[in-house]
């Protein structure tokens, strides 16, 4: 393979955010990976920012008709796509720490499927990424002051916070365990997720067929999780959420584990 690590970014439309994203990857320590843009629509204004960004990555851009939420459907073709045996999965909306890619590659074991969070910033400090990407170097200290003066309405303040593993700290990210994916934060080999044939087309909504589904089929073929809490750091912006009704997908779910259908049938290939 030409790369070390294929980089892959679930998009819609937020260009503003995808711009300071972009740029976190140019900062990375480990530069030998390719980005694939994977977009659930075909946006005209995303086509333009993509082709007019200066990417210094080999990168792709995939786009699939705008016929409501197929984000499952856009990764699996990402997969076919990539042009590396390890993947990262990343979201348009999480600014990256430069040790990012690094840290993924560091810990990538093909029978281990790895596992890392974000913290959730405030509408202020999001600001100061999307104006500029420099202003990174101030918020691992910005997060530091705050969790111990309060952390305002900042969420998961603790998962911001990255801790050399070589450092006399290093031993924290070890006990802190996680058994479960999140879609924004998540790398494994391409051998792992062609052996559950990919994500499950089957959801159609999101939450839960991105990432939890995963883990638990997964789990069901052999894979372990492996946490990178605090040292594969992720800043997610601020923007208003709308909340969805999982009821429909835990239950698809739950009656797929019932049938330990950890090989979906509508994935990488249609079974």
């Amino acid at each position: 393979m030409l790369h070390k690590a294929s980089v892959i970014i679930s998009v819609y439309n937020n260009t503003e955010f995808l711009q300071p994203v972009l740029d976190s990857l140019k900062l990375q320590t480990e530069k030998n990976f390719e980005i694939v843009i994977s977009e659930d629509a075909q946006h005209t204004h995303m086509k333009v920012f993509i082709d007019q960004y200066i990417f210094e990555n080999d990168r792709q851009h995939l786009t699939q008709e705008d016929i409501g939420w197929q984000k499952n459907r856009a990764l699996n073709n990402a997969i076919k796509a990539a042009k590396s045996d390890w993947l990262i999965f990343i979201d348009g909306d999480c600014v990256l720490h430069p040790r990012f890619v690094e840290m993924h590659l560091r810990y990538a074991d093909e029978r281990s499927v790895l596992a890392g969070k974000r913290v959730k910033l405030d509408e202020t400090i999001s600001r100061l990424l999307i104006q500029n990407i420099s202003n990174l170097d101030q918020i691992q200290s910005i997060l530091k002051r705050r969790l111990f003066s309060g952390k305002g309405k900042i969420r998961f303040i603790e998962e911001g916070i990255f801790i050399p593993p070589d450092s006399l700290l290093g031993f924290i990210p070890k006990i802190r365990r996680l058994n479960h994916l999140k879609g924004c934060n998540m790398s494994f080999s391409r051998v792992a997720i062609e052996t559950i044939n990919g994500f499950d087309e089957d959801y159609v909504m999101p939450a839960i067929g991105e990432d939890t589904d995963l883990s638990w089929r997964f789990e069901a073929a052999g894979f372990k999780h492996k946490s990178l809490r605090n040292l594969a750091v992720q800043y997610h912006l601020w923007h208003a959420e709308s909340w969805v009704n999982q009821d429909d997908n835990q239950k698809m779910m739950l009656e797929k584990q019932a049938g330990n259908e950890y090989i979906c049938k509508n994935g990488l290939k249609k079974i």
